[in-house]
Parts: C-alpha cells; sequence; structure tokens
C-alpha cells in the first residue's frame, strides 16, 4: 500500500520513501502525480519529470495539458450532447411545448439512481415498466435531461413511480 507524504518530514531527512514507505537511506526528490514526495531508488522511475525512452525532457506542463484534453475527451464520449440518434425526435417532436422539462433540483439524477436502486430495479427494467427508452432514462440519471431533449412527462412518471422528488 502506498504511502502519501503528510508533510510531516519537515522539508527532508526522512527516511522512509513516501511513495511505497519503504526503508531508504538514499531518497531523493521526485514529482508523482503533480506532487513532490521523497522516494526510494525503486520508486524512482515514477518520476514525472525523468527522461523519456527517447532521451527527451517530459514537459510536466503539456503532460497535464495532454491528460486534461484526454480527460475532456473522455467525458465527451462518454456523455455526449447528441447521441446521434434524431429519430424520436423526427418522429415525436421534441414536445417542449407540449412537455416541459420542470426545474429540477440539483443531484437529480443520483436521486433517480439511489430510487431505482431501492426499488430494486436495473435501468432497463425501470425503462420497461415505464414505456419509455433506456438511454432516456440513462440520460436522466447522468444529469443530461435538458440535452436529451427529456420531458416533464418522463420526470414526473419516475416520480411518481420511484415516489422521489426531481422538480422544484
Amino acid at each position: 500500500m502506498a504511502k502519501y507524504s503528510t508533510g510531516s518530514s519537515g522539508g527532508g531527512g526522512g527516511t522512509n520513501c513516501e511513495l511505497c514507505g519503504a526503508e531508504s537511506n538514499s531518497l531523493r526528490l521526485a514529482s508523482v502525480a503533480g506532487a513532490e514526495l521523497e522516494v526510494c531508488p525503486d520508486c524512482a522511475p515514477h518520476d514525472d519529470s525523468q527522461t523519456t525512452t527517447s532521451g527527451q525532457r517530459r514537459s510536466s506542463q503539456s503532460d497535464e495539458q495532454s491528460r486534461k484534453k484526454k480527460a475532456a475527451q473522455n467525458v465527451a464520449k462518454a456523455n455526449p450532447v447528441w447521441d446521434g440518434d434524431s429519430e424520436h425526435w423526427e418522429q415525436d417532436g421534441t414536445n417542449y411545448d407540449d412537455d416541459p422539462l420542470p426545474y429540477l433540483v440539483s443531484e437529480y439524477g443520483t436521486v433517480v439512481i439511489e430510487g431505482r436502486r431501492e426499488a430494486g430495479l436495473q435501468r432497463e427494467e425501470l425503462a420497461e415498466e415505464l414505456g419509455v427508452r433506456e438511454k432516456d432514462i440513462l440520460a436522466v440519471e447522468q444529469g443530461r435531461a435538458t440535452q436529451a431533449g427529456i420531458g416533464g412527462g418522463l420526470i414526473s412518471a419516475l416520480e411518481e413511480y420511484l415516489d422521489v422528488t426531481l422538480s422544484e
């Protein structure tokens, strides 16, 4: 189990690696995941500022930018604003005028997940019970009701079926 710095070493002179906890007389300062730690020779390869296999020095700033960009791409993939399926809008319309989305409480997605779990239902089962698409339930659970074009009817049905409060 890794041991992380608590700042108790007071600027050096400790005898334990702050990454793995091993006792060592040859600790050195290393940047590991953005934290400055005193590490043993075995943990030294985890130093973010070490040279890469091609002999070039890594740039911590460009690494951080790359990580942030990758994280943003992963979030965009996991939560697309448009899922490419416009068929239901083309057939049914958006229902914005007929079925307006009410103001939702904060963390409404978490409320739905907890309510569904307390009811002992999987997402697919809840969708079947309510006669809606599983994608729509997922959008609500992920807090994307507005982006997914969810109407107030589904929110009301979820509130009634799960006995939860989703709208203000």
